[in-house]
C-alpha cells in the first residue's frame, strides 16, 4: 500500500474512533514523513487537546514546529551516537530559535537542508494556525450564574415543595445531609404543557442553590461524525462535574432519550446509551450534579431513564393557578401604560392559559392599544377594551395537550406515574 494510501485508511479510521490516541499519533508521524506538517499539527493538537500530558504527543509536535525531535529515537539536539550536534542556523522557527541538524536517520530531512535556499522548509511555523479537522472541534458549554429565586416563580407551591424535599433542603444542612446518608446529586424530570415555565424554574432551582446552570438542548450535541455526538455529550457533564455544585438543565429530554424500542437510527440509540451512562456517573463522579429534564411528552421517555438513581422524581407542571396568573399579568404590564386594568377579570377569563399565553396576551393588547393611538394621532393608555378584544384572538396552548395527556391518563397509567396527572384532570372534570 502506497503512503498516501495509508494515511487515507488511517484519517478515515481515526475519525470513525476519534479518542484513540495511540492511532491518530502514529497518522501524524506518517503524515510528518510525508512532508504534510500542517495536517499533522492538526491531528497532534487533538490528541494534546484529549491528554495534555501525553509525552508521544509532546514530542511529535515539538518535531512538527521545527523543534528536531523525532517520534521516537535519539533527544533534540543529539545524533545517533550520542554526540551533541553542532546548531546551524536556518529559517527561523515558532519559537524563534535556529533549526537543528536533521536526525541522521531522516533522508527528507536531508534534502530539506540541502535544498534550504531553493524550497520552503518542511516544517510549519508555530504562528501558522493548522486547519481544523471536520467535527471535530472542540466544543464550549456556557456556565451561567443565575440571579433567579423561586420568589420570583408565582404559584407551583406542591412544585416547590418537591424541590426543598429533593434539593434544597439537603443542600441547606449539610449536617443533616451527613446524618441521613443523603447523596447531593439526583435527577428530576419536569413534564407539563407547553410554555409553563420549565426552564424558568430550572433557573429558579439553580440560583435558590447558589450553584452554576448549563442548560442542553439535542442540537448542542448532535454532530454528523460518528463518535463526536457522544463525546459532546461527555464533554458536557464533564463540565458540569468541574462547575458542582451545578444544575444541567436537560430541555426537551425526549428528543435525546426517546424510546430505544421506537428509535431506528443506531446514532441516536447510541446516544441514549451514553446519557444513561453520564447519569449513572460511570466516567465521573456526579456528586454536586443535579440534573433537571424538561419535557412536554414523558411518555416518549425511555423508562431506563427513569429508574431510581436516574431521573428518579417526576414533577408535573401545570398551567398557572389564579394567584401565578395575577402574579404573571402583573410583571408582563408593569413598564408598559395601563389603566382601568381589571386584573381579577382577565385572571378568570384565561384558567387554562400558560405563562407564555399570558405572555402573548400582554402583547396582544399592547398592540391594539398602539394601533388605534396610530389611526387616531394622540398617544393613549392601554385599557381593559384592549384586553377583552385581546381574549377574542388568543386562545389557551394547553388544551391540545391536555388532550393527549387525558389519553395517556386512562391508558396508560402502568405503575402510578401520572398519578398526578390523573388527580388533576378529575379535579377538573376532564377525565
Amino acid at each position: 500500500m502506497s503512503s498516501d494510501s495509508l494515511i487515507d485508511s488511517l484519517t478515515v479510521a481515526v475519525s470513525a474512533n476519534p479518542d484513540d490516541g495511540p492511532l491518530r499519533l502514529h497518522l501524524a508521524g506518517l503524515l510528518l514523513d510525508a512532508g504534510r506538517p500542517a495536517e499533522a499539527i492538526a491531528q497532534i493538537g487533538q490528541a494534546l487537546a484529549r491528554n495534555p500530558a501525553d509525552a508521544d504527543a509532546q514530542s511529535l509536535m515539538q518535531r512538527a514546529l521545527g523543534g528536531g525531535v523525532p517520534a521516537a529515537g535519539p533527544a533534540a539536539g543529539s545524533s545517533a551516537t550520542g554526540q551533541t550536534a553542532a546548531p546551524t542556523t536556518g529559517p527561523a522557527t515558532g519559537g524563534g530559535g535556529a533549526v537543528p541538524p536533521p536526525p541522521a536517520d531522516d533522508p527528507l530531512a536531508a534534502y530539506e537542508n540541502e535544498l534550504a535556499d531553493v524550497v520552503p522548509p518542511r516544517f510549519a511555523s508555530a504562528s501558522d494556525e493548522p486547519e481544523p479537522v471536520a467535527g471535530e472541534a472542540d466544543r464550549m458549554f456556557d456556565v451561567e450564574t443565575s440571579t433567579i429565586r423561586l420568589g420570583d416563580v408565582g404559584g407551583m407551591t406542591e412544585v416547590k415543595e418537591r424541590l426543598e424535599l429533593a434539593f434544597l433542603g439537603p443542600l441547606r444542612n449539610p449536617e443533616l445531609r451527613k446524618l441521613y446518608g443523603k447523596s447531593l446529586r439526583g435527577g428530576l424530570m419536569l413534564y407539563g404543557p407547553p410554555g409553563c415555565g420549565k426552564t424558568f424554574l430550572a433557573k429558579a432551582i439553580a440560583g435558590e442553590m447558589g450553584a452554576k446552570f448549563i442548560s442542553l438542548s439535542i442540537v448542542d450535541v448532535l454532530d454528523m461524525w460518528i463518535g463526536n455526538s457522544e463525546r459532546n455529550l461527555h464533554e458536557l457533564f464533564q463540565t458540569a462535574r468541574r462547575s458542582a455544585p451545578c444544575v444541567l438543565f436537560l430541555d426537551e429530554v425526549d428528543a435525546l432519550g426517546h424510546k430505544r424500542s421506537k428509535v431506528t437510527s443506531s446514532n441516536l440509540r447510541t446516544l441514549g446509551n451514553q446519557l444513561l451512562a453520564e447519569l449513572d456517573g460511570v466516567e465521573g463522579n456526579n456528586e454536586g450534579v443535579f440534573v433537571l429534564a424538561a419535557t412536554n411528552t414523558p411518555w416518549d421517555v425511555d423508562a431506563a431513564l427513569r429508574r431510581p438513581g436516574r431521573l428518579d422524581r417526576v414533577v408535573l407542571v401545570l398551567p398557572p393557578d389564579a394567584p401565578a396568573r395575577t402574579s404573571i399579568l402583573e410583571y408582563h404590564v408593569r413598564d408598559r401604560p395601563i389603566a382601568n386594568i381589571d386584573v381579577r377579570r382577565i385572571v378568570g377569563a384565561t384558567e387554562d392559559f400558560s405563562g407564555a399565553d399570558l405572555a402573548h396576551l400582554c402583547e396582544s393588547a399592547a398592540e391594539y392599544a398602539m394601533a388605534d393611538s396610530i389611526r387616531r394621532g394622540e398617544v393613549r393608555m392601554i385599557e381593559q377594551r384592549d384586553f377583552d378584544r385581546a381574549l377574542k384572538d388568543v386562545r389557551p396552548s394547553t388544551k391540545p395537550w391536555f388532550a393527549t395527556a387525558r389519553n395517556v391518563a386512562m391508558f396508560a397509567n402502568e405503575g402510578g406515574a401520572y398519578d398526578d396527572l390523573v388527580t388533576y384532570l378529575k379535579r377538573r372534570k376532564m377525565l
